[in-house]
């Protein structure tokens, strides 16, 4: 399981409150288990190797001084999400993107969490809030029993966050007619109510209700997550009649062609998930049947990624993999086959780019081609990203009329990982089957 970095092994000593360094935990139980001997909160860091936001934060957030003091503060677990132990826990807390950290207390009880890429000025105050205990769900829900405003915007954030937008609009309707009332009559509060309302709606299927909930909140202060809204709102109005489903869709073009400018292309980036902004902008633009417009904030994230890299893949590996992505998304696919081998060399110790680019060869029907990658990458896999790998692997044996090989491939696979990942493993089994 690999939940360390390299950046870790110097701070060891952090974490100890001691001179005598103890090993940093290889589980989240374990990291419990030492918060309760430390009366130490736990701050779980989940990540995997294919997140370019997990890149982003190593990079740009987790350093310095700040991340320093923050570290005397906590009991720090790195849990991968492609590990059994770390794909537990994502379940278990219902974690639903990456990255995500989740403050615990040394009982297993939530503090608070952060979600996706956010840059430092966002990301430290945040932290603060929850070491401090602000930030707990049960201290907001009570606060905004009382009346504040603020606390009840934050208990439906965090309510979002959890994936519990049932639960969150359930606990608001349990509140006081005043404090309801009030509440949606509060900028902050009622976009994070239409932001709950919205994705209820979303998960109900519930067309109507989903765009008009979007609207709304999309029609407040969403701050970045407006670009996530409208990637629901793009899903959402997928069957309204196509005259209908333009007119609600143009009316988000310039707000968010204003984060871009404002928020997301600048120096200091507000906004620090440039990728979800630029694909939602191109998905918009293309809803919209402006193929220029789409062209346009495609190549402009792919100047702005190689303005970030200068030549060099290593200096940045979030600009790195955002200029792969935008490269696919223009459907630039010459491009895209020249820079893989490129990423691959840039980054040999891991399986993603192995994988990732031995796959799209198998796709397009080069399965010889694809083959060496793919096995380059089965040497880096585990845990369910080898399931993956093995998939495609035994794809590719089976395409070049092999399959004793490919039997052997995916009988290696599920010996060692198969248990622990029910799903990705009978996909497996089923290659043979096609």
């Amino acid at each position: 399981m690999k939940f360390l970095h390299t950046r870790l092994a110097a701070l060891t000593l952090l974490f100890c409150g001691s001179a005598l360094a103890h090993e940093t935990p290889q589980s989240v139980d374990a990291a419990l288990e030492r918060a309760r001997s430390e009366h130490s909160p736990v701050l779980i860091d989940f990540q995997a190797q294919w997140c370019y936001s997990c890149y982003f934060m190593n990079t740009n957030v987790l350093t310095g001084k700040e991340w320093n003091a923050a570290l005397k503060r906590v009991v720090l677990v790195q849990a991968d999400a492609d590990s059994p132990d770390g794909a537990a826990w994502m379940k278990k807390l219902s974690v639903k993107a990456l990255p995500s950290y989740v403050v615990l207390n040394p009982d297993g009880s939530e503090l608070g969490r952060i979600l996706a890429e956010q840059p430092r000025d966002k990301f430290y105050p945040a932290l603060d809030r929850i070491l401090g205990g602000r930030d707990a769900l049960d201290t907001l829900k009570t606060q905004a029993a009382s009346g504040s405003n603020s606390a009840l915007a934050d208990a439906l954030a965090s309510y979002e966050a959890r994936g519990q937008a049932a639960d969150g609009l359930a606990w608001f309707a349990s509140l006081s007619d005043a404090v309801t009332m009030a509440a949606q009559h509060d900028k902050k509060a009622a976009t994070r109510l239409a932001q709950l309302e919205m994705e209820k709606a979303a998960k109900d299927k519930n067309t109507h209700e989903c765009v008009v909930q979007a609207q709304r909140m999309l029609a407040g202060d969403p701050g970045c997550d407006r670009y996530y809204a409208i990637d629901t709102l793009l899903e959402c109005s997928e069957k309204l009649p196509a005259d209908e489903r333009k007119s609600a869709l143009a009316m988000q073009r310039p707000a968010l062609k204003a984060l871009l400018d404002k928020q997301v292309f600048v120096a200091t980036p507000t906004c620090a998930d440039q990728r979800s902004a630029v694909i939602a902008a191109a998905d918009l633009d293309k809803a919209l049947g402006d193929a220029a417009a789409e062209r346009a904030v495609l190549d402009r994230g792919i100047a702005a990624a190689q303005h970030t890299l200068g030549g060099d893949l290593r200096r940045d590996r979030n600009a790195a993999d955002n200029q792969r992505v935008y490269l696919v998304r223009a459907q630039r696919q010459s491009e895209v086959d020249a820079l893989m081998p490129k990423l691959i060399a840039a980054y040999p110790d891991d399986y993603v780019y192995a994988y990732r680019h031995g796959k799209s060869l198998l796709e397009r029907g080069q399965a010889a081609v694809a083959l060496p990658f793919l096995e380059q990458a089965s040497q880096k896999a585990f845990g369910v990203n080898r399931l993956s790998v093995a998939n495609a692997r035994a794809k590719a044996l089976l395409a070049l009329n092999r399959r004793a090989d490919a039997e052997k491939v995916v009988a290696e696979a599920l010996e060692a990982n198969g248990p622990w990942f029910p799903e990705a493993a009978a996909k497996l089994k089923a290659v043979l089957k096609s």
